[in-house]
């Protein structure tokens, strides 16, 4: 088989080009490297191919949907501040490139598109865990650019029986994810500051919590979600149905560290949810889904990734003790 996968130079992209690459498919990625790095891919040289253009590009799109199985579509402008501070972006992005991949697809006759959505389309409902029934009430435009998107694929699959699953991820974290970014993963960022020895940030009190999910268990579910039956035009979400406070969170990476750590609370911010947990018992029946690496699991490998791939970012002894 033939996949396409956007945005695969980035984080969930690239984890999920080395688990089709090692299954032995074959593989074209597509990436502007704004957000992904062409680093992400070394271990795949000579095993896929790469183009770089972006998904706003018509042009490039139908090119690379040539003799394509499944689109993989990941590429997205993903962050909700950021989407708070320059919607138009986000929405040029994630809504007007989605758009075209899914033309691109259809034109192509691509057999499905698994779609990157969001668990920011459920805003800030406060039932938990959250249930793919619930009504999508967003509070931020990045969350309504997730949701315009899923919006896309069902009418795609209603109007010219284009194939489409939505994948809602809840706050996916792991290697690979770039933490020197403001707009970056919690998860990165806090074990980036304690790797530097700075006080991690945390918006708010550090009670909010979140479903985190480990980025293996996102792989599994994007190759599932690719040929699973009956799954076309549902929307799905995927997490791994617990979850933990971000204070929590800190204490765990005080045990993998060895550290202390004392982070430091900033007033939260604009479109931020409060809690988030998903139920992932239709994604279990219908996908297959089963998350097989737990929270405190999937942070051990993360910091483990990080310490061993960032050490030149460590500061000298001297340098802490002048803190």
């Amino acid at each position: 088989m033939r996949y396409l996968i956007t945005g695969g130079a980035g984080f969930i992209g690239s984890n999920t080009a080395d688990e089709l690459v090692r299954q032995g498919h074959s593989v074209i990625v597509l990436d502007d490297l704004s957000n992904g790095k062409e680093s992400n891919l070394d271990g795949m040289k000579g095993k896929i191919d790469f183009a770089r253009g972006s998904i706003t590009d018509s042009e490039i799109l139908q090119k690379v949907c040539r003799g394509v199985d499944y689109v993989i579509h990941l590429a997205a402008r993903a962050s909700v501040p950021r989407s708070v501070k320059d919607p138009l972006a986000s929405n040029h992005i994630n809504v007007d490139g989605t758009l075209k991949v899914l033309l691109a697809a259809r034109d192509a006759k691509v057999r499905r598109v698994v779609f990157s959505a969001s668990s920011s389309a459920y805003g800030e409902t406060p039932t938990l865990p959250k249930v793919e029934m619930m009504q999508p009430a967003p509070i931020s435009p990045y969350g309504v650019s997730k949701f315009a998107g899923e919006l896309y694929m069902k009418v795609f699959g209603r109007c010219y029986g284009l194939e489409n699953v939505s994948l809602r991820y809840f706050n996916v974290f792991g290697p690979r994810q770039d933490p020197s970014s403001p707009y970056s993963g919690v998860l990165a960022r806090f074990c980036l500051a304690v790797l530097e020895g700075a006080q991690p940030v945390v918006f708010g009190d550090g009670e909010q919590s979140r479903d985190f999910t480990f980025v293996e268990n996102v792989v599994q579910v994007n190759l599932q979600a690719c040929e699973a039956p009956n799954a076309s035009g549902l929307v799905f979400n995927i997490g791994t149905g617990g979850r933990f406070t971000l204070n929590q969170t800190l204490k765990f990476l005080e045990k993998l560290s060895g550290k202390p750590i004392k982070p430091k609370y900033d007033p939260p911010r604009e479109g931020d949810i409060r809690d988030s947990q998903a139920d992932i018992s239709l994604a279990r029946k219908i996908l297959g889904y089963n998350p097989k690496v737990g929270f405190e699991e999937g942070l051990r490998r993360t910091w483990e990734w990080y310490k061993s791939t960032h050490e030149k970012l460590l500061p000298s002894e001297s340098s802490l003790s002048s803190r």
